[in-house]
């Protein structure tokens, strides 16, 4: 057998893994242990597969590549995932690693081609690799609901979570699966002998079977309750989306902050009104917000022409490519996934009749070196940053464990580590800005704090204002960002000089990109209560009523500080309004009545015992700091311009 043979085989066995496996494919040690190591896994077969590639195209002295139908719609919708994430997108480490919306369709993108150099008969084996990937899904889901990996005490904690499988949710697993089962049914028609009709008839079977497990558990009131925005909700961040930037969007992996900016006063109106969500109802929603009306022309084109070819193919009786139609109509009821990112391009890559029409790309072994050349200085290059963003990864999640281990020594070192080793990633900075501030307020609560706890306090704080705004710096337009930098400003109010105003330009600011979230407004609301502007204070709560008319804490600080301003009209109308929006019996209504009798006989509040919901507007608070620390002039909150 020929070298080149050789390695022809091995590549492809290497692409079968990884279409096989990718979607069960998962690991502890990240935050995302559904997302991460997918996205690990399919870019190492991938890279290894092209490594191969280039060696049979250097061994062989030229270069031969075959070309598909979906060649051109594939390309472009290439070109727009990439130019708008290096464009539009904020924090670049979101659209190219995590969530990492670029690279998951590059990898799939580069699976389309490289699946596009086998002949027909190796795409039916890429088939039966996609069947063989859905089999591996149910029988993890079937694995979970018999409780299973529960009884296997070796394997992690999230693998023993009654609602686990790989994918990491029910909706895009069960959508997998549905199509997954298309090429089932498909096989098992075409199929030649009774062996194999049956074969891909049970298939069928547990593919079945796991949908239903997944369906269940998706109902009202189970484990995972599908929860999705309204279409209204969705079409309205995507129209401000497109406002913003027409052409390119928000940019991938950016839907969360388009979607603090975008929705409107009615969503408030909702129960999942304190839910933010990081897609839109559908994939085409998304896509416009993120990808804009470049991203939207490119699946056009693919859609019509998966379209004109699924017409012309009907004459051949092509069940398989109803698979293909089926998700892309899918695409257009619920939101997608990296993994049906992936199924999508391994589909199009099987159909895509690239066995038809090659081209020489190169002819000579210099010429071929210089074609492989570039692609192993890529392959190179991601290894070395690719390795560094995962072991930045590996190391927060280390950090969050220890967190809830209470070691705040080691959660403060292997948080410093992962920013030393990756500090490009914005929630780095915002998870040790909030670590800094709970030691500082630690050691600012000590009764004689020694001059070396001044020193400690105020090395920590400065530290966390830093890390806060490095936070900032990094997506400048994520609203979340800018409330942990308010909030790190109202923690020291009471020992730092000037964080007073440090606090509100920074509140103000997250409500600029998020405008009709009330719990910012409280917030606002609150600072200015504790420094005694009561005025300011009820403007701020005034316009949290009006953002959500019954949240009932909206009014109870409105009543606290109607009643701080001896407006005790005003402040009983609103609680009032806090018992008409709180359960009786309960202790918000408690805390309520109580306030209220004390209200109408002008008398100074008094407190109930209980676990409450309504939070008082709190005043200035005490320390033991003094005089205060004063903040150095890097302290101020940083530019509000993006």
């Amino acid at each position: 057998m020929r070298v080149s043979d050789i390695l022809t085989k091995i590549e492809k066995f290497i692409l079968y893994g990884v279409v096989a496996l990718f979607i069960i494919f998962v690991l502890p040690g990240f935050p995302s242990p559904f997302v991460v190591p997918k996205e690990i896994f399919a870019l190492a077969g991938v890279c290894l597969a092209l490594i191969l590639w280039t060696a049979k195209i250097i061994y062989e002295g030229k270069a031969s590549f075959y070309s598909g139908r979906f060649d051109t719609p594939v390309l472009l919708i290439m070109a727009a995932y990439l130019i708008s994430g290096v464009v539009r997108t904020p924090n670049k480490m979101e659209a190219f690693f995590f969530p990492g919306t670029v690279t998951f369709v590059l990898i799939s993108i580069l699976l389309y081609f490289l699946v596009n150099q086998f002949d027909q008969k190796t795409k039916g084996g890429f088939l039966v690799a996609l069947l063989a990937s859905g089999i591996l899904l149910s029988l993890s889901v079937l694995s979970t609901q018999l409780g299973l990996y529960a009884k296997i005490s070796q394997l992690p904690a999230f693998m023993k979570d009654p609602s686990f499988n790989p994918v990491g949710g029910a909706l895009p697993a069960a959508l997998y699966l549905a199509v997954a089962f298309t090429l089932a049914a498909a096989l098992a028609i075409k199929g030649k002998g009774w062996v194999k009709r049956i074969f891909f008839g049970v298939s069928g079977a547990v593919l079945i079977l796991g949908v239903v497990i997944l369906t269940q558990s998706l109902l009202p009131g189970k484990s995972q309750a599908l929860a999705l925005p309204s279409f209204q909700t969705s079409w309205e961040v995507t129209i401000e989306s497109l406002k913003q930037s027409p052409i390119w969007g928000a940019g991938p992996g950016n839907y969360l902050s388009a979607f603090d900016l975008g929705k409107s006063l009615t969503y408030n109106q909702g129960d999942l009104w304190q839910v933010r969500f990081s897609t839109a109802s559908n994939y085409y929603f998304t896509l416009i917000t993120e990808v804009g009306l470049a991203g939207l022309a490119a699946f056009l084109i693919l859609i019509l022409k998966v379209y004109r070819e699924f017409l012309k193919d009907l004459t051949k009786a092509p069940w398989e490519e109803v698979s293909i139609v089926l998700l892309l109509v899918a695409f257009a009821i619920f939101p997608s996934a990296p993994v049906l990112i992936f199924l999508l391009f391994a589909l199009l890559a099987v159909f895509s009749g690239s066995e038809e029409k090659v081209s020489s790309v190169s002819a000579g072994r210099v010429p071929s070196v210089i074609t492989a050349s570039p692609i192993w200085i890529g392959v190179i290059a991601l290894a070395f940053f690719g390795s560094k963003a995962v072991l930045a990864e590996h190391t927060f999640q280390k950090s969050i464990t220890s967190l809830s281990e209470n070691n705040a020594n080691q959660t403060y070192n292997l948080m410093v580590s992962a920013i030393n080793q990756n500090p490009y990633v914005d929630r780095y900075h915002s998870s040790l800005a909030q670590i800094d501030m709970a030691l500082a307020s630690s050691l600012a609560g000590k009764q004689n704090p020694t001059d070396t706890d001044r020193q400690a306090i105020t090395s920590l704080v400065q530290e966390s204002i830093n890390e806060a705004k490095a936070s900032v710096g990094l997506n400048v337009g994520r609203s979340e960002n800018w409330q942990v930098l308010a909030q790190i400003y109202g923690n020291i109010i009471s020992f730092a000089q000037g964080a007073d105003q440090f606090a509100i330009q920074s509140y103000n600011q997250a409500i600029s990109l998020d405008p009709f979230n009330p719990t910012l407004r409280i917030a606002l609301g609150g600072i200015y209560y504790s420094l005694g502007r009561y005025d300011e204070a009820i403007n701020s709560f005034n316009l949290a009523v009006l953002a959500k008319p019954d949240l009932a804490n909206a009014h109870y600080n409105l009543a606290i500080a109607y009643r701080e301003k001896k407006d005790y009209d005003n402040a009983i109308t609103q609680m009032n309004n806090v018992l008409s929006l709180v359960k009786t019996g309960t202790p918000d209504y408690d805390l309520a009545k109580s306030t209220l009798n004390d209200l109408e006989k002008n008398k100074p509040l008094t407190t109930t015992s209980g676990t409450s919901n309504l939070t008082p507007p709190q005043p200035a608070a005490t320390t033991n700091i003094k005089p205060p620390i004063t903040l150095p002039q890097e302290a101020t909150p940083p530019a509000a311009t993006q």
